[in-house]
């Protein structure tokens, strides 16, 4: 079967076959403050994570990963309640 041929950069299209602009079209939009981008979702933390690479003992992963989703973060907790008690 012929391959198609895509119509390239120049091709006319259609205005009838533009999608509708909806609310929900402009919710998903960019947002600009004059010419700067207003980035949505979470802003940045103070201090935010790192990442490293860290080899733990089968043992130690598999208890971990035995909880569900999360485990990095309860790895995470428990090394800090670990280096508070000291």
């Amino acid at each position: 079967m012929p391959r198609k041929k895509s119509a390239g950069e120049n091709a006319w299209i259609d205005p009838d076959d533009a999608p509708e602009l909806t609310d929900a079209y402009f919710d998903r939009a960019d947002l600009y403050h004059g010419e700067v981008l207003i980035r949505r979702g979470r802003p940045p933390l103070a201090e935010p994570k790192r990442q490293v690479t860290l080899r733990l003992s089968p043992e130690v992963l598999d208890h971990f990963k035995a909880g569900g989703p999360g485990w990095q973060t309860r790895i995470d907790e428990t090394l800090k309640r670990a280096i508070t008690q000291k």
